[in-house]
């Protein structure tokens, strides 16, 4: 793979068979596929980091029927989960493109796993979030990448996007759920001790070479192993820092396209076809208003880049966006604080705390309004329908310690610079608490009071939070309470962060067909360009079905593109 240091590197009259725009988890994928196919490839990025949001992500890939779903759930079937996908979505997207999913996620999984260095398992237990509907399954489906050795890929380690710090431990090191319970558990199993002593030992060698630790998990991990794979093509080209300028189109369709990168410009042929995967709409100004108005772009935690520049140029090329949908963006709760640096940290808020024991939401008037243990994307959506959209997430000592709350981490420590500037807010009352958030003493006091009734009862009538398998694997069984999700705020202080609901991805994007190739307002395919990622139209209809649910259809249509771009020819 070259990786240009300046468009300048390439001549006036340069072309390639297939141009990418956007090195996120979808991008890097397409390139991927259509370099095996034996593709000249260019790659545009135009930040100076590949992985956009797949990199911050848990990097979970939602492909239901591959070989790994056989390992942990064999009794699973593909006509299962089109039964779920049916009735979760129903007629909010295309049957036939949700078939063509599931009919050719398992050979796109093969073909990276096979061909490249991608390599995915199947977590014990990842259930589907609607878990209470018919075709739906507690494992298998969502396939998580294998950790990375972040060493090999030599001098190109430093184009991979970091994660967010809070996402981070001890200056840089990263670790997903495995890991946290291990960390948590050192000082209770020998098994834990050992594994955590492994990870402080290889983090403390990483930090003696490298700005951050280079055992890579979760999204970081996928980037990884989809750079480290492309790394060995010397048919891919990456250009970062670069931005389209413009799209050509002609009779046969797309056959040309100009890319600007600090002043330079430089137009190339694009001899097959043109694949966007630019991340979505999301930072677009003016599609941020007509899409989500009101929603403030300051609770967006999705990586920078997804400008939705490349949209007008599609649009102006024929393109147009899908029809309906549950909603036009996929939603966590989030919580936000200023770094020291002065950027705002943006903390989705996806299983660590919200659905476990002693934890409650309440809206500005102090009352519930929201089942905890929901998907994050149902809980944000309901935090939309909040006075100011907003809500606040309220805990005792005893929740605190155990689970932490938001970017504070659990043990109960540390909590002064999170007080000082106002992130958490403390108080040795419910009705000083109540104060302080400028909400109604009485409500809050009278909604702790009736989560507290609920946990000794085991049962929420109200919203019916740990009644579904989806939100009973979020909560906390060893808690020893008779709901695994429900337990009493009864020890002071307490304690509150504010949530606001935050676009963690496009739903809305470019109709497509099952090829992934861009349909114009005929609905005929524009030859020669293609959506992928969050540029496509979700097949999930705005429906947030399971985890990566974005990076799942996005790695199969980015291969459906692939070989449909790469066996195109012209009359």
């Amino acid at each position: 793979m070259q990786v240009l240091s300046s468009l300048s590197a390439l001549p006036e009259s340069s072309g390639f068979d297939l141009v990418v725009v956007g090195a996120g988890g979808a991008g890097m994928a397409a390139a991927l596929f259509a370099a095996l196919e034996g593709q000249q490839v260019l790659l545009v990025e135009r930040t100076g980091h590949v992985g956009g949001t797949t990199a911050w992500s848990g990097g979970t890939t939602w492909i239901p029927g591959t070989r790994h779903s056989a390992s942990v759930n064999p009794r699973d079937t593909l006509a299962d989960a089109k039964r779920y996908l049916d009735n979760a979505v129903g007629e909010r997207s295309p049957a036939t493109l949700r078939q063509t999913f599931l009919d050719h996620g398992a050979q796109a999984v093969d073909v990276l796993e096979n061909r490249t260095d991608v390599h995915y398992r199947a977590y014990p237990k990842h259930p589907d979030y609607i878990s209470d509907l018919g075709g739906s399954t507690l494992n298998g489906r969502a396939l998580e990448p294998l950790p990375f050795d972040g060493r090999l890929l030599g001098p190109l380690f430093p184009l991979v996007r970091p994660p967010i710090p809070e996402f981070t431990v001890l200056g840089g090191m990263m670790v997903d759920r495995t890991d946290i319970n291990h960390l948590l558990g050192l000082s209770k199993s020998f098994r834990s001790f050992k594994h955590a002593c492994k990870l402080l030992t290889r983090h403390a060698s990483d930090r003696l070479r490298h700005p951050r630790g280079t055992r890579l998990v979760m999204g970081n991990a996928l980037v990884g192993r989809l750079l480290h794979s492309l790394s060995k093509h010397a048919n891919v080209t990456l250009a970062l820092h670069t931005s389209v300028q413009r799209i050509q189109r002609g009779a046969d369709g797309i056959h040309s396209l100009t890319l600007v990168q600090e002043g330079q410009r430089r137009t190339m042929a694009v001899r097959k076809g043109l694949v966007l995967a630019s991340g979505g709409f999301n930072r677009h100004p003016q599609l941020r208003q007509d899409l989500l108005p009101g929603i403030s772009p300051d609770w967006c935690p999705a990586a920078p880049g997804h400008t939705g520049e490349a949209h007008g140029l599609a649009q102006h090329a024929g393109a147009h966006y899908g029809p309906g949908g549950l909603s036009p963006a996929f939603w966590a709760p989030v919580s936000k604080r200023q770094r020291p640096d002065g950027s705002t940290a943006v903390f989705p808020h996806f299983m660590m705390d919200r659905a476990k024991p002693g934890m409650l939401a309440v809206n500005q008037a102090g009352d519930r309004f929201v089942n905890e243990s929901t998907s994050y994307h149902l809980f944000a959506l309901a935090l939309q329908q909040q006075p100011q959209m907003a809500g606040y997430l309220v805990c005792d000592t005893k929740a605190l310690r155990k689970y932490g709350i938001g970017m504070v981490r659990p043990g109960g420590k540390g909590l002064e610079p999170f007080l000082a500037d106002g992130y958490l807010v403390q108080a040795d009352t419910l009705e000083a608490l109540a104060q302080k958030l400028a909400v109604p003493a009485a409500r809050l006091q009278a909604s702790v009071a009736q989560i507290n009734d609920y946990a000794e009862a085991g049962i929420d009538p109200d919203f019916q939070r740990g009644s579904t398998a989806y939100s009973q694997n979020m909560g906390d069984p060893s808690a020893g309470g008779k709901n695994p999700n429900l337990g009493p705020l009864r020890e002071a202080p307490f304690y509150a962060v504010r949530l606001y609901p935050g676009d963690i991805g496009a739903s809305t994007g470019f109709a497509t067909d099952g090829d992934a190739r861009v349909l114009g307002e005929d609905n005929t395919p524009i030859p020669g360009l293609y959506a992928v990622g969050n540029d496509m139209h979700s097949i999930m209809g705005g429906v947030y079905t399971a985890p990566g649910i974005t990076l799942g259809p996005g790695v199969v249509f980015a291969y459906l593109a692939a070989r449909h771009a790469s066996a195109r020819t012209f009359a």
